[in-house]
């Protein structure tokens, strides 16, 4: 899938996990929507010229140099006789389940002894990685959300010494990323969702639905179905939300 397409199952994805919580309030939801959006570009780290990777300059452009060399050399470690020789970068690593669910715990982790400043931040940056796929509307209707939020009371969007909280964002972060696995699982190359299971004498074997469910990644059936489909589904989740928030 696209940069925009990932975005967009965040998006919808973060909408669905506030319909299941304890009911939040409208700027916490669109907040988790937004950073979630922005979450689910984060395996493509592992892509030298990905939206993420470029996102902050040096900075995102050395994690990706990071997170690629480690891809590699796990892929050299852990490959079995089933499996093809590749590069392991792009494509391994960043998406399988278990880094996905791993980077949700260390980001659980990370805001649980930082706080809500860090809490803040990764949102933020979360925030910041949906507006570069999507636009910059993203920027504004986390802005509204904000003036929304201060209306209303002052109320905090990140509660204050909250361990929810913790679980909450690192949550997001999680969900993102398996999403993003879920969305390029059904385009022609798969990914190795399951690793380290050895599936088919594999270690790295590429999960995928049949060839005639999968398209191709920023193709026509992409571009002229599956991102609207989810734009629509978005809008129709964030309408869900607002209706809720207003009976509520």
């Amino acid at each position: 899938m696209m940069g925009r397409s990932h975005a967009a199952t965040g998006w919808c994805a973060g909408l669905a996990l506030s319909a299941v919580a304890d009911r939040p309030a409208l700027p916490v939801v669109v907040l988790m929507a937004c950073a979630t959006a922005g979450f689910a570009l984060l395996p493509d780290l592992d892509h030298r010229s990905s939206t993420a990777s470029r996102l902050l300059g040096p900075f995102t452009r050395l994690v990706s140099w990071l997170l690629r060399r480690t891809s590699s050399a796990v892929y050299e470690w852990s490959r079995a006789p089933g499996d093809r020789r590749r590069d392991g970068e792009h494509r391994h690593l960043a998406h399988t389940a278990l880094f996905a669910v791993g980077l949700g715990l260390a980001v659980t982790a990370l805001v649980a002894v930082g706080g809500p400043p860090v809490a803040v931040a990764v949102l933020g940056f979360g925030v910041l990685l949906a507006a570069a796929a999507l636009g910059a509307w993203v920027l504004g209707v986390v802005a509204a959300a904000l003036a929304l939020a201060v209306l209303a009371g002052g109320a905090v969007l990140v509660p204050v010494d909250s361990g929810r909280t913790a679980l909450v964002v690192g949550g997001l972060v999680a969900v993102g990323c398996l999403v993003h696995d879920l969305g390029d699982m059904v385009t022609h190359s798969g990914v190795p969702l399951l690793w380290p299971l050895r599936v088919h004498g594999q270690a790295w074997y590429r999960v995928r639905p049949p060839a005639a469910l999968r398209f191709r990644a920023g193709g026509p059936f992409e571009s002229l179905l599956v991102f609207p489909a989810l734009v629509v589904a978005g809008a129709l989740l964030l309408f869900g939300a607002v209706s809720s928030g207003s009976t509520g």
